[in-house]
């Protein structure tokens, strides 16, 4: 070995242990960002008055990941009002912070943002073009809330919203945890809706000076309840909640990304909430965002889901829904 290679050597195996110890370091360490101080119970149930229906079509701004996705809010604008408009940007598995942190801290961001829809976030919510902000942080949720300050960028974002636009509705769209998730799926969304997303999100984010309200879409509570009816039995053609989710190319399950009809459940979700309407007897043949046909439901099981929808999301006191 030569003296160059013998120094090369030494200095990645120092890189290595200097790597070694930091990353030590940090497990030691009790987390991230602390979280916010919680609002209290009362001053925060008070907060979450009962919105008018929007009047007319909204601009919408999507800020997430992959289960948001391209073709989610593709479906919300077939089904909304003439006029909708939205734009989005993603990352793989992205948090509230990498995305206020910027695009260089957005995994994915360059692939993810190739398309029609999307439009910078920052720019985009500081612009005041839109009457409603969807915010979504990254799942495994306990890990965001841990390490990554989702209360404190909850608030950031949220508190940015209502600065550049102080009538702007902001909504935490709740997702879900993978399908083979150890504690259980749906007793991870039954557990979690209240548990993480309202008090260690949104009930956290709200206590902060000039944040103002943050209402819910309950994504991951709506698709529960598809689930549910399926695997009672209620909806002709899905008997199982895997139908709901998506096929790698290897034909293997998808833990957690969704198929056309589970996409088809998250917006009607969606265009229920942000426009106050009962989703019954919206359409149920869609197409995806690249304009190919997507997969649909019977006519029947479509009505039975719409109802299903409703019912979920205008019993949830953060939705902004009268009840």
């Amino acid at each position: 070995m030569n003296r160059r290679s013998s120094l090369l050597g030494g200095a990645a195996v120092i890189g290595m242990a200097v790597a070694a110890a930091g990353l030590m370091l940090r497990r030691k360490r009790a987390g991230g960002p602390a979280p916010l101080p919680m609002m209290e119970a009362d001053p925060f149930s008070s907060a979450h008055v009962p919105l008018d229906a929007p009047v007319g079509p909204l601009r919408v701004f999507h800020l997430g990941h992959s289960l948001v996705g391209r073709d989610m809010p593709a479906m919300v604008a077939q089904m909304a009002p003439e006029g909708h408009d939205y734009a989005s940007q993603l990352g793989w598995g992205a948090t509230l912070r990498a995305h206020w942190m910027g695009p260089d801290e957005v995994p994915g961001f360059t692939e993810e943002n190739d398309h029609p829809a999307y439009r910078p976030a920052r720019a985009a919510i500081e612009s005041g073009d839109y009457g409603a902000v969807v915010l979504t942080e990254m799942v495994e949720l306990r890990d965001a809330i841990r390490w990554h300050g989702s209360s404190l960028y909850l608030a950031e974002w949220a508190r940015l919203a209502h600065q550049a636009r102080p009538d702007c509705r902001v909504y935490l769209y709740e997702t879900w945890h993978r399908l083979d998730d150890e504690a259980g799926w749906l007793e991870r969304i039954d557990a979690d809706s209240d548990g993480l997303w309202r008090d260690e999100l949104i009930r956290r984010a709200m206590g902060a000076e000039g944040v103002g309200v943050i209402y819910r879409i309950a994504g991951g509570p709506v698709l529960a309840a598809v689930a549910r009816a399926a695997e009672a039995g209620e909806l002709p053609g899905l008997q199982r909640r895997e139908g709901l989710f998506a096929r790698l190319p290897d034909g293997s399950l998808d833990q957690i990304h969704l198929s056309d009809l589970g996409n088809y459940v998250i917006a009607l979700a969606h265009c229920a909430v942000l426009y106050h309407r009962d989703p019954r007897g919206l359409p149920a043949d869609l197409k995806r965002a690249d304009g190919s046909r997507a997969e649909a439901f019977d006519p029947d099981s479509a009505a039975r889901i719409q109802a299903i929808v409703w019912e979920v999301v205008r019993r949830d006191p953060l939705s902004g829904l009268r009840p």
